[in-house]
């Protein structure tokens, strides 16, 4: 139920959430009526989001987990949901998976202005509003991600706090401490269990994966073949799958495809933590530890995608290496080429001249920087997939 307009003035003079949000009520999950006044004196989060964005569905869980451990510790902390979905049934559809009141759906002057005065170009969005309705973080979402609950109360301060403590440990890491998290001193083998010391002093993968993941299916099969390599020449070389699996069924399963070590299995407890730690988004993602137990690189699926088994051991050193080695390579290809698969010519560009990371239009593999490319309409090719395609018109004359 909205406001009269002498309403709405006189809660934006006093301040408070009434200054923000001018509605007498807000809508519970369960289609309850929510006063206003409940909301006083809590800190609070306006979450912009649909239930038709993939983005939003991936972080509505990570801020619900948030916000549950927040309650229990008796945080005064509340979020109201300002859908941005398109019908009615959907908005009350991604509202029930929500533990917290949202603006009814049928107020669409509040939604409007809302995002007027937060200007929210993008979803997922998460405003935090001090109790006085000021600002105190214009988007937490990169907070929750990265922190969960311990980002309360999102400000300044606290994010600043967070940092310093971030980097102190990054800069203490070791192996060991980064499995201390779930209490154990060992990760599964095939038939043993294998204690973390014996891994100190190797490179280490932390394989971010899950079973019936698409995505997963596939760079596990590449990461396969990579890892046999790698151990066939003997390289002080391993991993350790950290299951994403939201079951023990699938998080069986999905050890049973892999030839590597595995992360016991706890509802995924230790995994979540491991994936806050790291700032895992997405999966699949391949996290490398150096020798040290420093991290090499948090974007190791990037690096076996662009340059299989020779990206090891994952160092800046070796992926500079490589890069030379494609730019001097790239001087034997032609300007540009014509082939079967494309009706317009192709020209050869690198990363100073147009080019960046891209998919494969032949092969679909990724690529980075050297390709060629149609300016027209954005296709684009490995250069060694120009070379190899038949009826290639600068290879076959």
């Amino acid at each position: 139920m909205g406001r009269e307009p002498e309403m709405e003035e006189e809660a934006q003079e006093n301040g408070g959430v009434g200054s923000v949000l001018p509605m007498a009520s807000l809508i519970s999950p369960s289609g309850n009526e929510v006063q206003l006044s409940e909301l006083e004196g809590k800190i609070i989060g306006l979450y912009f989001a649909a239930n038709w964005y993939p983005k939003c569905e991936a972080f509505t869980p990570a801020l619900t987990a948030a916000y549950h451990r927040l309650k229990e510790h008796g945080a005064s902390f509340e979020v109201v949901f300002a859908s941005c979905d398109e019908n009615r049934s959907s908005f009350e559809r991604f509202h029930r998976a929500m533990p917290w009141p949202a603006v009814p759906f049928g107020d669409i002057g509040c939604k409007k202005r809302l995002s007027e005065r937060f200007q929210v170009e993008g979803i997922p969005r998460l405003v935090v509003l001090a109790p006085n309705g000021e600002v105190v973080q214009p988007d937490a979402v990169e907070l929750v991600h990265r922190y969960s609950d311990r980002a309360f109360p999102f400000t300044s301060a606290r994010v600043a706090e967070l940092e310093a403590d971030e980097q102190r440990k990054f800069a203490s890491q070791t192996l060991e401490k980064i499995f201390s998290i779930n209490g154990k001193d060992y990760v599964n083998g095939c038939q043993e269990q294998v204690r973390i010391s014996s891994l100190v002093g190797k490179t280490v993968g932390l394989y971010f994966s899950a079973h019936q993941c698409a995505p997963c299916i596939k760079f596990t099969a590449k990461l396969a073949a990579i890892y046999s390599n790698l151990k066939g020449k003997a390289e002080d070389f391993e991993i350790i799958y950290i299951p994403m699996d939201k079951e023990e069924e699938g998080y069986l399963r999905s050890c049973s495809d892999m030839p590597w070590l595995a992360l016991p299995y706890d509802d995924g407890a230790s995994s979540g933590a491991l994936a806050r730690y790291f700032d895992v988004r997405e999966i699949p993602t391949l996290v490398v530890v150096g020798p040290d137990g420093k991290t090499v690189t948090r974007e190791g699926r990037n690096l076996v995608n662009l340059y299989f088994d020779m990206a090891f051991p994952f160092t800046d050193e070796q992926i500079r290496l490589l890069q030379e080695m494609e730019d001097e390579e790239a001087k034997g290809y032609p300007p540009s080429l014509r082939h079967t698969g494309h009706r317009h010519e192709l020209n050869i560009v690198s990363d100073k001249s147009g080019g960046g990371p891209y998919i494969c239009c032949e092969c679909d593999e990724q690529g980075l920087g050297w390709a060629y490319q149609c300016i027209a309409c954005g296709y684009e090719i490995h250069l060694r997939c120009g070379r190899d395609m038949e009826g290639s018109s600068a290879w076959t004359g």
